[in-house]
This record gives C-alpha cells, structure tokens and sequence, in this order.
C-alpha cells in the first residue's frame, strides 16, 4: 500500500493482491520504522458500516472502510478510485483517496 499524506489529505493506493486481501477481510499494514525511537503504521481494513472511520493513537492509525464501495473496487482494471470523507470530533475532516493499481504498483 502507498500512501501520501498532506495535510487533511489521505491518498491510499493499492495493489491488487492487497485488495484481495482487504475482500478477504483482513487488515493491510504500512509501516514506517523510525530505528530504536519506534515507528509508525497506517492500517486500512473493512466494516459492514455505511461511513469510514478513523482510529488513531500514537504511533499508528487505523481507517476502517465501508465494504460495499470497495468492493465496487474489484473488477480490474478499476479506473477511478474512490473518495471518502471522514468528519473528526474537533470539526476537521480527512479527505480519503483509495484507488488500486491495475498493474501491482500499489505494493512497493
């Protein structure tokens, strides 16, 4: 999974294997080591839910997905991605970006 933050910005690219995996539901992991200071994880997994939620904490954080328009997702090659927003409890909102490389760039 590639990933690219800036500011309220997320952009999730993924391979079609994560994909599958995600389908199968399991959660798909970047993770960032920092060496002895520790590091830092993106998680991306599904929900049976209608909206995407994010769950945060340190040193890792957590989007959990709605699992229909994902799964809109899985007839490759899917040319357009999908778009969430997610609303936070202090009134900002995360502009989520998930599209899968049809080509198996999303792994790095």
């Amino acid at each position: 999974m590639k990933v690219h933050l800036q500011a309220q910005h997320v952009q999730l690219r993924l391979a079609p294997a994560e994909l599958a995996t995600l389908l199968a539901g399991e959660t798909i992991e970047n993770v960032t080591g920092f060496g002895a200071s520790g590091g830092w994880t993106m998680a991306l997994s599904l929900h049976g839910g209608d909206a995407p939620v994010l769950l945060d904490g340190s040193t890792f954080c957590r989007i959990v997905l709605p699992r229909q328009p994902v799964e809109a997702l899985a007839p490759l090659p899917a040319t357009d991605g999908l778009a969430f927003r997610i609303y936070l409890d202090d009134g900002n909102v995360i502009a989520l970006q998930l599209a899968v490389d049809a080509d198996g760039a999303g792994q790095p």
